[in-house]
């Protein structure tokens, strides 16, 4: 405690928990900050595809995806991989093809989209909330259609 030329006690205020929290937290960042989403809708689009065939590591993707995303991803890697195992199929490379890319901002920093993409077999769409984090989007929800 420091005391002022007055006399009277002057005390330090030291940053709480919930103030240090916020400082420390992932941090909005508006739209204008952040770069076109398309490019990275589409590279986040064909890494979760070769995560779930069994080419990639879900880690690598890690950084672009929020805590939930990810443990919903790796938990859909490992049953892919349990399936593939059960079948004996090994893991290949996909081969698939982004159609088209489709979406919108219901509010600033966010972007909610659905990607087509062809494979052999089917179509299918992949959709993707993204957040502007820290300067960067970050794949906050993801659903494989």
């Amino acid at each position: 405690m420091a005391t002022t030329p007055a006399g009277t006690a002057r005390v330090h205020r030291t940053p709480g928990a919930a103030e240090l929290s916020e400082f420390f937290a992932p941090q909005r960042t508006p739209t204008t900050a952040l770069p076109e989403p398309e490019p990275f809708l589409r590279n986040i689009t064909r890494g979760v595809l070769e995560v779930l065939a069994g080419v990639r590591e879900v880690d690598q993707l890690a950084r672009w995806l929020t805590e939930d995303a990810y443990r919903k991803l790796v938990t859909r890697s490992n049953l892919a991989a349990r399936a593939r195992s059960a079948r004996g199929v090994p893991a290949r490379r996909p081969v698939r093809t982004i159609l088209s890319v489709h979406h919108s901002s219901p509010v600033d920093g966010v972007v909610e989209s659905v990607v087509i993409v062809q494979g052999p077999a089917r179509t299918r769409a992949v959709a993707l909330r993204l957040e502007g984090m820290d300067g960067r989007w970050r794949t906050t929800s993801l659903a494989l259609l």
